[in-house]
């Protein structure tokens, strides 16, 4: 038997190692321009050599520059028509068309962008309509009323321990029990108190479920009978739409069950909101695009929201000569090759989301001009292979991106979509545009009739589209449409 010994043994390998630069980039890569935008302030803070450039006058920053002696790169070329820097320009033709050759002619002048959380004016400013403005809160509404219809003081500090309790929806979702162990009294004060806030505004606040929350409002309306009560105690039947169940539990007949549908439809399931409405967060888009006068498109980066980067070269150079000790010099060097890194950085950046922008702009081009219809199928590696980049940096591209369009604002994923058969074989749809399809199959649907699937399925192959029925349904159930057969019921009571 051997024995054992340690022995010094020498191996030569290869090992890919990202370093902290590279990660970096990556992580800025997938960032939007706003998120970018407080990434770089962090940066600011950490690195006394960086400032951010504000969007002057040309002539004002001349002049600026001059004094202070900065070396300036902003995120990099903002447009890809007009003029750019000699090393990018080299690489750009602004104007395609679908066969890759003259530009395609948009038809129109354009318009300006808009997004559905919000309108926008002709230079996309905030519209009036989206002015910020104060109102009161629930909390503050209900407490008003309390301090004006409870007079006891016990009362007043159980209202406001309920009030406590409140969601945004305006319910009251803790049980009683522990309520009246906290404060000490009686279950029956805290169920008293509990229903004289029931009573206040707005109707149907303070409530412990959906059934309670519109029963109140009923009562508030006085329409609170024995057969609307009946339809409160069913609402997993008004959820199937199931009218003759309805009209058997509530001993109504069809019309009367109409009726009441008619109100609790107009009754509001989360009256909370109505005071304190979740904010809507505006998207701002990080890529523009619109089309030129004689045909073609213009893309760029949105330079509002696109951070301005400068490294000090003068501040440097003060320091650098009042510097004696090693250390500090080695620190000093170290953050002025990590600022003009960071610059460097945002230059590649900003031409990496070009590339792949316009690329996408040029494959989808058909989309721009006549809709949803006609967006083609698209995956990442075809974006890959047509500009020479790796799949997993287009992923990181096309992440938090937005791009404002003629035709609305859209995520630079949207215009990614798998792809469905033709019929005989040739040629492929994209599954945005089938889902875009069957929707207007069912909306054009004629008022004394429903698609069902089956015939969603042949209509689609008739227009040379290969799919099957369960795809249809998984489609239909995804864009929140319902089955046939719950539309029929709908259009039942409609009548």
């Amino acid at each position: 038997m051997r024995g054992l010994s340690q022995r010094l043994v020498v191996r030569q390998s290869q090992t890919l190692i990202m370093t902290p630069q590279v990660q970096q980039a990556i992580k800025m890569l997938q960032l939007s321009n706003l998120e970018l935008t407080d990434f770089i302030d962090g940066e600011i803070q950490q690195n006394p050599l960086l400032e951010r450039r504000e969007r002057l006058g040309e002539d004002a920053f001349a002049d600026y520059d001059k004094d202070a002696q900065r070396t300036s790169t902003a995120g990099a070329p903002e447009t890809l028509s007009g003029e750019f820097a000699p090393d990018v320009a080299e690489h750009w033709q602004p104007e395609w068309g679908e066969d890759g050759g003259r530009a395609v002619d948009f038809g129109a002048d354009p318009q300006p962008w808009h997004s559905r959380n919000g309108g926008f004016d002709g230079e996309g400013r905030p519209g009036l309509d989206q002015t910020a403005f104060r109102t009161n809160t629930l909390d503050e509404h209900l407490l008003e009323q309390i301090g004006t219809d409870l007079s006891d003081h016990g009362d007043r500090v159980i209202a406001l321990y309920l009030l406590d309790l409140l969601d945004e929806d305006g319910y009251l979702r803790a049980g009683l029990d522990g309520v009246a162990q906290q404060l000490g009294c009686s279950i029956d004060r805290v169920e008293e108190v509990l229903a004289r806030l029931q009573q206040l505004d707005p109707a149907g606040v303070f409530a412990r479920d959906l059934k309670e929350c519109l029963a109140l409002q009923l009562r508030d309306r006085n329409r609170l009978d024995p057969a609307m009560e009946a339809l409160l105690d069913h609402l997993e039947l008004l959820a199937a739409r199931n009218v003759p169940a309805l009209v058997r539990v509530c001993c109504v007949d069809a019309a009367d069950v109409a009726e009441m549908i008619s109100e609790i439809r107009s009754l509001d399931p989360k009256p909370g909101l109505a005071f304190d409405p979740p904010l809507a967060q505006p998207v701002v888009p990080d890529i523009l695009m619109r089309a030129q006068p004689k045909g073609g498109w213009v893309v760029e980066l949105n330079a509002e929201t696109l951070p301005h980067v400068l490294v000090n070269n003068s501040y440097y150079a003060r320091i650098r000569q009042a510097t004696r000790s090693k250390t500090e010099k080695a620190y000093l060097t170290e953050r002025l090759h990590a600022a003009n890194w960071l610059v460097k950085a945002l230059h590649q950046r900003a031409i990496t989301i070009l590339k792949v922008a316009a690329e996408i702009v040029r494959q989808q081009a058909a989309f721009f001009r006549q809709g949803v219809g006609s967006l083609r199928p698209l995956i990442l590696r075809d974006i890959a292979d047509a500009i020479g980049m790796h799949e997993s940096t287009i992923s990181r591209v096309t992440s938090n991106k937005y791009m404002a369009t003629p035709r609305g604002l859209y995520e630079l994923k949207y215009f990614f979509t798998s792809a469905i058969a033709a019929s005989g074989g040739s040629g492929a749809h994209s599954a945005e545009a089938v889902r875009h399809r069957i929707r207007a199959l069912i909306d054009g649907e004629p008022a004394d009739g429903t698609l069902s699937d089956e015939r969603i399925v042949e209509l689609l192959r008739h227009e040379g589209v290969d799919i099957a029925r369960r795809t249809v349904a998984k489609y239909r159930e995804a864009m929140r449409i319902a089955s046939s057969v719950q539309r029929r019921r709908d259009k039942l009571l409609a009548l």
